[in-house]
């Protein structure tokens, strides 16, 4: 009956954090860009450094949380990537950087999914394929 109280007073004790977790809205991991509505790409592509032109996807609303990418362009020449909302999920995490350079070496959105991250390569390729189509490639 001695342990009783302790061992009661711990298992509560450990149960508080549970009940005041909040779990992640999706919202924009690495940067404080306003956003475009949902599905629909920046309405105007603008004008980054020197002879190169910057481009917002569309935002993708997944089940791990919104997607976007914004893509930065030479010419026709995608030269950088950038993702503006990202779920908050150690896969995505991983995924990115993989889902960048294999965009930077077909330069098109025709890229393969990273495995592990499906949702977030499916969420990543439709929001690219609308910053290219709203730059006319």
């Amino acid at each position: 009956m001695k342990r009783a109280l302790p061992v009661l007073v711990l298992s509560a004790a450990a149960l508080v954090p549970l009940w005041r977790y909040e779990p992640s809205t999706g919202t924009a991991s690495g940067g404080t860009a306003e956003a475009a509505p949902a599905g629909t790409p920046s309405a105007a592509a603008s004008p980054g450094a020197a002879g190169s032109t910057v481009v917002a996807g569309s935002t993708v609303p997944t089940e791990k949380g919104d997607v976007q990418v914004q893509v930065t362009f030479e010419g026709d020449r995608i030269t950088a990537v950038t993702m503006l909302r990202a779920p908050d999920h150690p896969q995505t995490a991983n995924a990115v950087p993989k889902l960048v350079a294999e965009t930077l070496r077909a330069q098109s959105a025709a890229i393969d999914t990273v495995s592990g991250a499906t949702v977030t390569s499916d969420g990543y390729r439709e929001s690219l394929q609308a910053a290219l189509d709203a730059r006319g490639l």
